[in-house]
């Protein structure tokens, strides 16, 4: 499916491969997860200009004040949302660039992406098409509302820093569901791990991280 985006130099192999070693040392354990960072082109996430730091181990800009998320943070929430489980449908909140959606739709039947700023979903809808994924479904929305018509989900995963978790992502939670997302303001973080149980939920810290904040509404530029 994306074996002819293998790139040449520093978008080679070979540099993949350096950045899936980076994030072993690091601590992710998931080898289908490793096999997805080393299969995925990051380098078509970015301007051309930055196709040469793709495979790095950061964080980089795509525009419109966003940033495609660092390798390890991207590998860190898929690796728990993952974990032990089977994943039919997901909710990604914030698209951004469609890295991290073309990630997660490695590992779950359908996933939909909501983003806010039609700019990005629009270049992400073209990287869609581009690396043939026929399983994203994607809107232009505010992602605090969630999507209900396709709820309850098995997962979901958001790429933007509320200073308090959505009340409506956490009711579109299927029981067993679990939902990954930054909270806090910034420099004040903590990625978060919810699962949804009979009666209430139960949460748990992963990370300390850093995160463009969650904001409402949407930008049609």
């Amino acid at each position: 499916m994306m074996t002819e985006h293998s790139g040449i130099g520093m978008t080679s192999q070979r540099t993949r491969d350096r950045l899936a070693e980076k994030l072993v040392e690091m601590g992710i354990q998931s080898d289908v997860v490793l096999n997805a960072i080393r299969n995925t082109p990051r380098h078509l996430f970015v301007d051309e200009a930055l196709a040469s730091r793709a495979y790095e181990n950061t964080a980089l800009p795509i525009g419109f004040n966003q940033t495609i998320s660092q390798p390890y943070i991207v590998a860190k929430m898929t690796e728990a949302l993952i974990k032990n489980r089977t994943l039919k449908n997901v909710l990604e909140v914030g698209t951004g660039c469609g890295y991290q959606t073309i990630i997660m739709a490695q590992f779950t039947k359908r996933i939909y992406t909501i983003e806010r700023i039609n700019g990005l979903l629009t270049r992400a809808r073209e990287r869609f098409q581009q690396l043939r994924f026929s399983n994203i479904r994607s809107k232009h929305a505010d992602g605090n509302i969630g999507w209900s018509e396709h709820a309850p989900f098995d997962g979901i995963i958001v790429a933007a820093a509320p200073t308090g978790v959505p009340e409506a992502l956490l009711e579109q939670l299927a029981v067993n569901g679990r939902l990954i997302i930054p909270v806090g303001k910034t420099g004040e973080q903590k990625l978060l791990l919810f699962t949804r149980e009979e009666e209430g939920y139960e949460k748990k810290i992963i990370d300390s991280v850093s995160f463009v904040p969650m904001i409402g509404g949407v930008d049609t530029t």
